[in-house]
């Protein structure tokens, strides 16, 4: 069986499509063409041996073999075609037309090869068919009675003598050969019709069943091929059972999913017991429908047969559409993801602030407590440093708490955008001069580059929040003898203010988590650098609020160049534009127009 594998599974490959959805009818397909294509080439093969033995053969002899080609030829039309009964017609006559040239060549119908006429009518029987056998008879019994009239004409070839004295009884014998074998064709045909009509309501049964389910109900060959599927698949899968016959399932089945398909069915074909694979399939058969793929769970097992054993190398399927519960489990991961992102955030946000709480209140109790201990003689210079410390300390405690609440606002939905019409240079100018001294402490160079500005009506307090946050934390990570440098001018309905410096630079990994609130990128871990990671997730907002964006480029060691582009008339945005969709119009326009690269530093 090993050997002939690969032979069967050839003659499996010529069967056609549309009989491959009956097992019956399959089966007389390949005992249709299995025979003729081995036979023949079996045939052919041996030409050369018959010619060593036989010497030159004769112009006959060539004949028969050259029509070999013909059992080929007719098989190859019934793979092409599915048309079985044209197929066993043409068999027939071609044989009978083999056996009336090679009897009326050698002595008509006294010749040894008239006796062939009998194979006519039961090779016909195969078909199940009552025409085609009556087809292939009448064929037989012509091809007789014209040799019967070239011999009693004389129009045949010489023959022998002791070949002419047995005319009559080859005659007879060819005759009642031929009426035999037409009992037995009948016979044959009435048998094959009625295992076709058992085998057939059998399977109405089952098509009955598969009907009135939901589940999609599918038998597969030894190659995985779809010999069967329930009506049910036009609902889940948008096709009928032509289009997913054969290897049309495997077709819709997604490339990264195919090979768990396969396994499923090799496994249950090859180690018998239930397979279960889930696997995305397209829908429906329309090239514009070829994106849309839906969740299916498939349990696969050996297909028994009509005696209860397993077939050879046959599997039945049971699908099911589990696209909801894979959008539930989806639903559920992402639930999960959230909280834990949500957990995470928490447990920065204690990190992160029992660091910048603790370090200002420790600060404002213990030197209010120095100042309160009668037993310290304090003068009053020592007085005013304390209460220096301690009103700092304690305008660091305001600043972190007024950002938490803004954060919260802003995340509530509660921040109150207050426009108002102004000059945006002198705003701009007075938050570079405020921060102008702590850039000289840290010995950054804070340099201004504002063209002239049109009046804008935005929140004129929002407008300073984002700059002296932005500002300040350029400053901030900018090593001393670096440069920070403040840019605005106007394109078109935007107001375009960017702050870049020279500084540290956020790698590309912290990119995208910038603006997530008590977030700071890695550079800043070790703590050298003050802060509650609230400022640029402040910012964000803020900007978001105005219908603006933000781009942020940076590089490691290079510097970093954040643009914020607010909306001049915040108030016309706001009464003539969709918010959402004038952020998505703005973040597009703004993506064009300002990418360049990042300035590196001298």
């Amino acid at each position: 069986m090993s050997v002939l594998t690969p032979v069967w599974n050839y003659v499996d490959a010529l069967v056609h499509p549309a009989a491959q959805q009956d097992a019956l009818t399959a089966a007389r397909h390949r005992a249709f063409i299995a025979p003729r294509l081995l036979g023949s080439f079996a045939a052919l093969a041996s030409f050369p041996a018959y010619i060593v033995f036989r010497g030159v053969p004769g112009p006959l002899e060539v004949g028969v073999f050259a029509w070999l080609v013909a059992p080929i030829m007719i098989a190859y039309f019934l793979s092409r075609t599915g048309r079985y009964e044209s197929a066993h017609v043409l068999s027939s006559l071609a044989l009978t037309g083999l056996v009336g040239v090679v009897a009326w060549c050698t002595g008509g119908i006294g010749s040894f090869a008239a006796i062939w006429l009998v194979l006519v009518p039961l090779e016909a029987a195969l078909s199940a068919s009552r025409r085609v056998v009556a087809l292939a008879s009448t064929f037989a019994l012509v091809a007789a009675g014209l040799l019967l009239i070239f011999s009693a004409t004389g129009l045949l070839p010489p023959a022998t003598t002791e070949a002419s004295a047995q005319g009559a009884l080859a005659a007879l014998g060819i005759i009642s050969a031929a009426l035999y074998a037409t009992g037995l064709a009948l016979g044959a045909e009435s048998l094959a019709r009625t295992s076709f009509w058992l085998l057939y309501a059998e399977e109405d049964r089952y098509r009955l069943l598969a009907r009135n389910i939901t589940d999609v109900i599918t038998r597969h060959g030894r190659n995985g091929a779809v010999l069967f599927v329930s009506p049910a698949a036009e609902t889940l899968f948008g096709a009928g059972a032509g289009e997913l016959s054969g290897h049309g399932l495997f077709e819709r089945v997604h490339v990264a999913d195919r090979p768990a398909y396969l396994t499923a069915l090799a496994d249950a074909a090859s180690h018998g017991g239930v397979r279960s694979v889930e696997f995305r399939i397209r829908r429906g058969g329309a090239e514009s429908q070829a994106g849309q793929f839906v969740w299916v769970e498939m349990r696969c097992r050996p297909f028994d047969g009509m005696s209860g054993t397993a077939s050879d190398g046959e599997v039945v399927a049971v699908l099911r559409d589990v696209s909801e519960r894979k959008t539930q489990e989806r639903a559920v991961e992402i639930a999960r993801a959230e909280s834990e992102r949500a957990n995470n955030a928490k447990s920065r946000f204690l990190a992160t602030m029992s660091h910048e709480l603790r370090t200002p209140l420790n600060a404002i109790i213990g030197f209010s407590e120095m100042m309160f201990d009668e037993s310290l003689v304090l003068d009053d210079a020592r007085k005013v440093e304390y209460a220096k410390v301690i009103n700092e300390s304690g305008r660091h405690l305001l600043s972190v708490v007024n950002g938490i609440l803004d954060m919260s606002k802003m995340e509530t939905g509660n921040f109150e955008i207050a426009p108002e019409p102004f000059v945006p240079t002198k705003a701009i100018a007075g938050c570079c001069d405020l921060l102008a001294l702590k850039a000289r402490d840290a010995g950054v160079e804070l340099k201004t580059r504002i063209s002239e500005l049109p009046e804008v009506v935005v929140d004129r307090r929002a407008l300073n929040q984002i700059l002296i946050n932005l500002i300040s934390n350029a400053i901030k990570f900018t090593p001393r003898g670096g440069t920070v440098t403040v840019s605005a001018n106007c394109a078109g309905s935007m107001l375009t203010v960017a702050v870049e410096d020279t500084g540290v630079g956020i790698g590309e990994d912290d990119l995208p988590r910038l603006g997530e609130a008590f977030f700071q990128a890695r550079a800043s871990y070790d703590r050298k650098h003050d802060g509650s990671g609230l400022g640029l997730s402040i910012v964000k907002g803020l900007v978001q609020l105005h219908g603006g964006d933000i781009d942020i480029r940076s590089r490691l060691n290079e510097g970093t160049r954040i643009t914020v582009r607010l909306p001049i008339d915040y108030e016309g945005v706001k009464n003539t534009a969709d918010p959402i969709k004038l952020v998505t119009q703005r973040a597009s326009e703004f993506v064009t127009a300002v990418k360049r690269p990042v300035r590196k530093s001298a």
